[in-house]
């Protein structure tokens, strides 16, 4: 894949109202999430699981790609037919999380680094050779007392540079996923101070290792005040707040930004899109790359029983309805009932 090749999928991914699934859970994060309908998670029951979400009909008039864990990427369901491919059979990018999880700086602090740079061009290796079209790393800044540190973010930032540019290397489009989470106590304005100072160094570091900018997308959080701060959320305020940051910091080559949904709500997530993109006048094409906000009601519906799939996949592709709605600024709180 040229570099232009690069450049086409990156735009063709947020394209048209399209976004991103994020079926990437890791094995923990995935358990946590059966835990809560009661369903064991072992390879079986996430293969079908996933497949239930991959195989809804007419998913991909919203969903443009899909992030994969490892070991869905390779999978295969029971009617041995593969998971990655099923994606591609329905034009849906398939793309894979890269990084190895987070590392504390040390004992005594929450900062962390993102793992597995050392690995990774040797790691990609597969995965490019067995169709995968993008990538994704994820870094995480936490707001507290004193931090996060200039170091933190520098060495973060780094590491997110260094991934684009191994990813674009070879041929795959990365996805820069720097997220300043909203657990603590902090306002809104704070959120707002510290995803700018993230999101200009990322971009430095991006430009330091001459990555292609044309090539690769954002996933940031939107600017939003601590789950712990007791503020309530203002749609219309975080919209314009993340506006402006986005403004201040992302450069006008990147094709696009899919946001994180973060802590919110399904439907905030997708009310607090559907107002940025009704403010929107640059020309990023601002979409989502949301995991639990476009899962989680598929997931309580379908509660690990295969009499419950088409009622799931319904729910799912509402979901996905309506944050593509959003994309264009045209959700309205009334659709909801359709």
């Amino acid at each position: 894949m040229s570099k232009e090749n690069i450049q086409y999928i990156a735009k063709k991914i947020v394209e048209n109202g399209k976004g991103i699934l994020a079926a990437d859970e890791s094995t923990n994060t995935i358990k946590k999430r059966f835990n809560s309908i009661n369903v064991e998670s072992n390879e079986e029951t996430r293969c079908f699981y996933r497949d239930t979400l991959f195989s809804t009909p007419d998913i991909s008039k919203y969903i443009s790609g899909v992030i994969l864990f490892e070991e869905t990427f390779f999978q295969k369901n029971s009617s041995n037919e593969s998971l990655k491919e099923k994606l591609e059979n329905i034009n849906c990018y398939p793309g894979i999380k890269v990084d190895q999880g987070l590392e504390e700086f040390n004992k005594d602090s929450i900062e962390t680094y993102t793992k597995g740079i050392e690995t990774l061009d040797e790691r990609l290796k597969p995965f490019a050779e067995n169709g995968a079209k993008f990538t994704k790393w994820r870094a995480v800044i936490n707001i507290g007392e004193n931090i996060p540190s200039n170091h933190c973010m520098e060495e973060n930032s780094s590491l997110l540079a260094e991934y684009a540019l191994i990813s674009q290397n070879n041929k795959l489009v990365p996805i820069v996923e720097p997220e300043v989470i909203m657990d603590g106590e902090h306002n809104i304005d704070k959120c707002y101070e510290v995803t700018k100072e993230t999101l200009n160094q990322v971009f430095n570091s991006l430009k330091e290792k001459n990555v292609d900018l044309k090539g690769m997308l954002l996933k940031p959080n939107m600017i939003v005040p601590g789950d712990k701060s007791g503020e309530k959320l203002n749609i219309k305020e975080i919209a314009e707040k993340t506006l402006a940051c986005l403004t201040k910091t992302v450069p006008e080559e990147v094709p696009g930004i899919v946001f994180l949904s973060g802590g919110l709500s399904s439907i905030n997530a997708t009310m607090i899109l559907n107002e940025i993109n009704k403010l929107n006048s640059a020309s990023w094409n601002l979409s989502f790359s949301y995991g639990r906000a476009l899962q989680e009601d598929a997931l309580k519906m379908w509660a690990g029983k295969s009499e419950n799939k088409n009622v799931a996949q319904n729910i799912f592709l509402h979901r996905a309805k309506m944050n593509s709605l959003a994309c264009h600024g045209k959700w309205d709180a009334s659709l909801e009932n359709e």
